[in-house]
């Protein structure tokens, strides 16, 4: 059984936390994000810390409690740090471009993709076969991620597609004769 919810999340200098009900509100130099708290679970404030306990001793109280502490250390890092992700083209011809909120991609098809990307993620093309996604949001950042491979997922046969820069693909051999 696990016990991420036994150690506390560590607060930061310069970060803010507010709880109000089952609610919580963490502000940082990076943004700030808001989170309803599960019901089964309480945050209690100590200090420099915040430490998440369940309200119950049942087994899905407890499992609530470490997914909660999970999402809560991730907006702490998020208002602090953010988090980014790294996209790479494999193709001939495949490029990005990044203008503003918008993402324009070349990628095999006879018109180009555009992609907006929603509020509060930006995008930069350091290459015109790299792509960093960054935000202050774990989740909203695989998201978008996730929507753009999707427009080209790499192929097993040439490993042509966008795909992330830690990906293995693994490729086929053709069909023989």
């Amino acid at each position: 059984m696990s016990r991420v919810a036994n150690s506390p999340v560590a607060l930061p200098s310069g970060v803010e936390v507010k709880l109000s009900g089952q609610g919580i509100a963490v502000k940082g130099a990076k943004g700030e994000m808001g989170f309803a708290i599960h019901d089964l679970v309480e945050l209690v404030q100590e200090e420099s810390e915040l430490k998440v306990r369940a309200k119950s001793e049942e087994r899905g109280a407890t499992a609530m409690a470490g997914t909660m502490r999970a999402i809560v250390q991730n907006m702490v890092t998020g208002v602090t740090e953010g988090f980014s992700k790294k996209l790479e083209l494999q193709g001939v011809g495949y490029r990005a471009q990044a203008q503003g909120n918008k993402l324009t991609l070349q990628l095999g098809f006879s018109h180009p993709v555009e992609y907006t990307l929603p509020e509060g993620i930006s995008a930069e093309t350091p290459s015109q076969t790299e792509i960093v996604i960054s935000g202050v949001d774990k989740q909203r950042v695989g998201q978008v991620c996730a929507e753009i491979r999707a427009f080209r997922p790499p192929e097993p046969y040439k490993g042509k597609g966008v795909r992330y820069a830690d990906e293995y693909v693994r490729r086929k051999e053709a069909k023989k004769k």
